[in-house]
Parts: structure tokens; sequence; C-alpha cells
């Protein structure tokens, strides 16, 4: 395998050096390194492609990836890199301690619990997340450490956490995910069974529901965008067919739904891993997907929705 030339090591650079880059920044770099864009459209896609994948080749060996994600508050695509391990050995170069890394998954626990989709949680609710909430096996003994974090260290850390674009900050007060939680924890998201979208396959967590309370389908926003400005398309739920209200998009403004593809050495086997969820979602009946996947979550039984099992982010 050829080493990687000092304009794969630019680009590199860059995303490590600014975190998640916006796509048409990440594409602007790549053309100032790679010279002026030569051939058909397709051609400097393919280039841009193999640069990817020779990229992604060796960062492999020491368990990094570049890869692509898209901001759900916003729809944009972003860029950064990101650690395939999360052991605890890996944890040791975190700058964060363990109440703050605690004190962060109960934070994007609650938000994913969240049975309306909207991605969001207040900022007091954010705050007064508990920490012990997070132990694994039902430890009675709380650690000193957990015990004793206080609130203004938890203000303290969410601004912090908010900084670093692990969470983000809504003009309301509200307190969501961030570019690089989209980024590291879409893994986590598919082994625990987040609800996807059904149109990406991407978990759905500020979503768009569907009106049929029995139904369980979620749509990105930017999806429902792509899916029914499509000529001969009905406004309608995909799994259940009922009637999807208040969406008229115009073809000029529509986005591509579907994230960049970033070659990777596991590409291959995650492309047919989801195209099988995909199709055996939109097989199943809507009615049996409803009742089966979701359970209603603990202290949330007045919900109007259920979300499917409740999940915890482990230690591992």
């Amino acid at each position: 395998m050829s080493a990687l030339s000092w304009r794969h090591h630019t680009l590199i650079q860059a995303v490590l050096s600014r975190g998640p880059i916006k796509e048409d920044d990440f594409r602007s770099i790549f053309s100032h390194v790679s010279g002026k864009p030569s051939g058909t459209q397709k051609q400097q896609q393919q280039q841009f492609n193999e640069y990817l994948r020779k990229i992604n080749a060796e960062l492999n060996y020491v368990q990094f990836e570049l890869r692509a994600c898209r901001n759900q508050y916003d729809g944009d695509v972003y860029y950064g890199v990101v650690n395939s391990v999360s052991d605890d050995q890996s944890k040791l170069g975190t700058k964060y301690t363990v109440p703050q890394i605690t004190f962060y998954k109960g934070i994007v626990e609650a938000i994913i619990q969240d049975a309306e989709a909207t991605g969001t949680i207040s900022n007091i609710d954010a705050l007064n997340t508990r920490l012990d909430a997070q132990l694994q096996g039902g430890a009675v003994q709380i650690p000193p450490a957990l015990k004793n974090f206080s609130m203004s260290q938890k203000e303290k850390t969410l601004e912090q956490l908010v900084n670093d674009q692990w969470l983000s900050s809504t003009a309301e007060g509200k307190i969501g995910l961030g570019v690089r939680s989209f980024l590291d924890l879409r893994s986590w998201f598919r082994s625990n069974e987040v609800p996807a979208c059904e149109v990406c396959n991407e978990a759905a967590v500020k979503a768009e529901l569907c009106l049929n309370e029995a139904c369980n389908v979620r749509l990105h926003r930017y999806c429902l965008q792509k899916k029914f400005s499509q000529q001969r398309i009905e406004n309608v739920c995909p799994g259940c067919g009922t009637k999807w209200p208040g969406f008229i998009f115009k073809p000029e403004s529509v986005e591509e739904g579907d994230l960049p593809h970033v070659p990777s050495q596991n590409s291959q086997h995650a492309e047919s891993s989801m195209r099988k969820r995909q199709r055996s979602r939109l097989e199943a009946d809507a009615d049996v997907t409803g009742s089966e996947s979701c359970q209603t979550l603990s202290g949330h039984s007045d919900a109007k929705r259920m979300t499917r099992r409740s999940t915890r982010l482990t230690a591992s």
C-alpha cells in the first residue's frame, strides 16, 4: 500500500486541527491541495473518493476513521476524524473527567428518549441530570466524584460540551446533540436500536413523526424534502400510508438527503447491512412494528408516543 502524500496529510491535519468541518469548506481545502479540478463531475468525485479511501485505509491501522455526518438540526454535512474504538484505554486521552463524561452520557440519553423526537431537552433538565442514574449494574455505592459533582460544575461542563461541539444550544435555551456526537455515536445509535429515519436509516434524533399514533415511523425533515419532492411520490407515511400533511417543497430547494460516501475498510459491509435493515422495516406491518418494537419510557407513561426500549450509554 502506497504511503500518503502531503496532500492527504493536509486534509487530515485540517480536520484534526479545526474539528468537524462543513462539507463546502472540506471540499474547498481538497480543491486547494489536489490542484485545479479536471475531467467530468463524475471523475472529480471519483478522485475525491479515492483520496478518502486512501486516508481511511491508513487511519484504520491506528483505529481512526474519517467520516461524514449530517447535523440533524440544520441539515448541513460535516467531515471529521473519529476514534473507532471506545475501550477504557482510549478514553485516557480525553480532557474530560469521569463525572463530566457521566454527565454528558446522561444528557445524551435524555435527548434520544424524547418521545416526540424534538432532539432537545431544556437547559434546566440538562443541569438536573442525575449522575448516579448512569451507574451500571444497579450499584448502591455512589463514587464520591459523582456524588460531589456540584451544580456549578455542571454549568461549566455544559458550556464546555457546547463549545467543543459535543452538545449544541438553541436560541430557545434548549440543549441538543452536537456535530461531534453525530459523528462519534453513529455506531452506538445503531447497536442500541435508537429509532432510525425510514429514508436514510440514520438515527432519527431530531425528526418528524407519523400522525398515526400506532406507527413508529420517523423522518428527518431534510429526508422529507428529498422523498416528497420526487415526481409521482404521494405525501404519505412510508410505513402505514397515513397522509403526511403540511409539506410542499419546490424541487429547486431540495437538498440531497443521503450522506456523502466516505470509502472505508468496512464501508461495503455497512452498506449491505443498512440495506437489509431498510428492507426489513419497510416490509414489516406498521401496527406490529409500533406495538412490538416500542416500550413506554419509565416516568413517561402519559406520553403520546412510545420509543423503542430505553437504552443507556455504556462505559465500554
